[in-house]
Formats: C-alpha cells, structure tokens, sequence
C-alpha cells in the first residue's frame, strides 16, 4: 500500500478578502491528489505551537465567497519564527507533512524561504491588499480592496460636489501606494499621493485652486497611508499613519479651502471578495497544490502575464514591490482635469 500523503496550510499575516477561496481551492483539489490536508491555526503561530485541525470537503464548502479566513491569521516577525524554528521543525516532523502552503504576503514568503533552507518542503501562495509581493502582477485581496476604495471615492465625490469641498480618503499602504493609484485613477480623482514619490504640496495647492477659480468648486484626493508629510506619525512596530488629517491641515492653512477628511482603514480588508479575487485565489491555490504533488517546493504560485505560473520564493523573500509609475504617471495626466 501507498502511504498516505499530507500537506500542511497556514495563512499568514493581515487578513484579506480572498483567503478562503484559497483555503478552498488547496484543499478540494489536495483531496483529488489524494492528500490529507492539515491547517494551522493563526498562521505561524499555529504551525509554532502545534495547533492545526484537519480540513475535508465539508470544512472547504460554501467559503469561496466569505471574508477572512477559516483558520485565522496573525502577524509576527521573520526573528520571531525564527528563533523558534526548532518548534517548526519539530512540530512539521512529527506530523509527517509531505509540505506546506503558505498563503501569504511578503514577509510570510521571506518566512517561507527561510524556512526552506531549513529542510521544509513550502509552496507560496500570494495574498495582500497592498499588492506589493514582488514577482507576481496581482495579489490575492488587492482587486477587493481597490473596489471598495473606488466605491468610496465615488460616494465621497457626490458630496464633495454638494457641499463645494476638497474631499481627502487616506487608503491603506504603508510602503507602497497600489491601492491609492489604481483606485484614484478609477475615480479620476484629482490628486493622488503615494509613498514611492516625495509629495509636492505646491503643486497639488496649485491645482486645487486652479479648480475653484474656474468653477469646479470641488476636488477629490487620494492619499497613502504611507505617504510622509509633515504631521504625519510613525509609531512602534512600524505602523503609520496621519496621512490625510495631515494634509487636510495643510491644504486648508494654504488655500483657505473647505477641506474635510475620510479614513478607510481596516473596511479595505473584510467583507466578500470580488469575483476576480475569487478566481485569482482558486487558480493560485491549485497551482500550489499541484506543485507541491510533483515535488516542485520552494517555489511561489504567481500570476505574470495573465498567466498562472510559479517563481522561486528567494525571488520573493526580502523586499517589496514599488508601484509602477508608468501607471501612476498615466493617472497624473488627468489631475485637476
């Protein structure tokens, strides 16, 4: 007899739309590889304390659609997983684990890598809203996110119009501004401020009113969280934030317009996916899984081109990707149009 296969799954990092139409995906089509498959509860902190619970096709029905993530998640540090990386080792010995999907973002695949190179068999699955693991064009999450931006740019625009008003929406990106492009240049927003380039606040104060003098009595501005202006603050581990009360600040001190400001925050991350996520998370999921069954690890499924495709995760690990300003710059031709 065969011995039975075994696969473990985690998801790691901040939560986003998608991650269970992942979880779906590697596990239905495990099963059909004839894998047993294990998932870890709160991403690595399960796989560190040996908490997982075993997932069939029940647990894997009727999820593609939820928010979240079945198994829950957590933040935690490379150092961390690290200094512990003799619990991982121990706890993914002795469940036999063939492997393991990590569906992550980029500091879950630098945590994936570095596991690898202790012995463990992983398979990469990117997730993020922000977009910004290297070496794939999209990220499981980032679609939803941009929608739902994209809704409140539209909503916000309505009563920017209303009330004669410069109306600010700060978006998630703590390091890189995906979200704030894309979804700024959905809306046709008239401005767009993004980590990646040093703000020019003459230039924006010039545009917005350049627009009040010819009639267009309102504006509508989109900021990263991430975008350092004076007023902004960095507090400890690393978050950020202040963004756009601190541009409210100085627009209104500069111009004398009626500025008001509205923080998306967390709203970005919950809630069921659009259908593109969906998709994304389930073509990913099982080209992680089918990996992982013709012994293909160390590697990250990824979407180039419009093609499902798989990258080494040392590609991935220790780093981020940047927006690209081509696209950016195609947005910035219509500011204050």
């Amino acid at each position: 007899m065969t011995a039975a296969k075994r696969i473990g799954l985690l998801t790691g990092g901040g939560d986003c739309p998608g991650l269970n139409a992942a979880i779906r995906a590697v596990t239905k089509r495990a099963i059909q590889l004839d894998f047993e498959v294990i998932g870890f509860i709160d991403g690595f902190e399960g796989l560190m304390n040996g908490q997982y619970r075993t997932l069939d096709k029940l647990a894997a029905s009727g999820i593609i659609d939820r928010g979240g993530t079945i198994l829950g998640s957590c933040g935690i540090a490379p150092s961390v997983v690290e200094a512990r990386s003799s619990e991982v080792l121990g706890n993914y010995g002795s469940l036999a684990l063939d492997g393991l999907v990590v569906v992550g973002g980029n500091t879950s695949m630098t945590i994936a890598h570095n596991l690898s190179r202790k012995g463990l068999r992983i398979v990469g699955v990117p997730k993020t809203i922000d977009n910004d693991v290297k070496e794939t064009d999209f990220t499981i999450g980032f679609q939803t996110a941009v929608q739902i931006a994209t809704d409140a740019l539209d909503r916000l625009r309505s009563t920017a119009e209303s009330h004669h008003r410069v109306m600010i929406l700060e978006v998630m990106g703590r390091d890189t501004g995906w979200i704030a492009v894309y979804a700024g240049m959905a809306n046709g927003a008239d401005a767009i401020l993004i980590p990646e380039l040093p703000p020019d606040i003459d230039k924006l104060c010039q545009i917005l009113m350049i627009r009040s003098e010819i009639g267009k009595r309102y504006s509508v501005v989109v900021v990263a969280e991430g975008t350092r202006l004076e007023g902004t603050f960095a507090a400890d581990h690393g978050r950020v934030g202040g963004a756009g009360q601190a541009l409210e600040t100085i627009i209104q001190d500069r111009t004398g317009l009626d500025t008001r400001t509205t923080l998306l925050g967390h709203v970005q991350r919950g809630g069921t996916p659009v259908a593109y996520d969906r998709s994304l998370a389930t073509a990913l999921g099982v080209r992680a899984i089918e990996l992982a069954d013709v012994g293909r690890y160390a590697e990250m499924a990824a979407l180039r081109g419009n093609r499902i495709t798989s990258v080494p995760l040392g590609d991935v690990a220790h780093g981020i990707k940047r927006v690209n300003l081509r696209t950016y710059h195609l947005a910035e031709r219509f500011f204050g149009q």
